[in-house]
């Protein structure tokens, strides 16, 4: 566990958060709606417990899908809490809308079975330290 308080936001800033802690886990999803809510591969999420969010700056949109709830900017689309009302004493927070996600490196990966083929893959490819080049014509 990391003790709180965190901050965080989206990125155009219209929506803050802060969150009291402590931080529980964070887990690297890789379940089919997380990939679509996110238009990423997989998504890192960090647990906190309920009652521990307050919104410091905006409200966030809410998508109720498949009886969970995803928050979201309404203005730039960055995704920020999911819960999931089975679980009622955790919610999750988008750990990269974390002010500082370098901190909350995950412990697992979880719904591996909706896992992308080409996911395992990621850690083999080449990196750049910048954009990559062009792709040729």
């Amino acid at each position: 566990m990391i003790e709180g308080p965190f901050q965080g936001g989206c990125l155009c800033g219209a929506i803050r958060y802060q969150v009291s802690g402590p931080a529980l886990q964070t887990s690297y999803c890789h379940c089919e709606d997380c990939r679509k809510a996110s238009g990423a591969p997989a998504v890192a999420w960090t647990f906190f417990k309920t009652g521990t969010l307050t919104w410091l700056r905006g409200s966030p949109k809410v998508v109720n899908f498949a009886g969970r709830e995803r928050s979201f900017c309404g203005d730039c689309g960055t995704p920020l809490v999911f819960f999931d009302p089975s679980i009622p004493e955790l919610f999750e927070t988008n750990t990269c809308t974390l002010d500082n996600p370098a901190s909350h490196a995950p412990s697992d990966h979880c719904w591996v079975a909706d896992e992308i083929p080409w996911a395992s893959k990621l850690a083999e490819l080449p990196r750049y330290e910048l954009s990559s080049p062009p792709p040729l014509p």
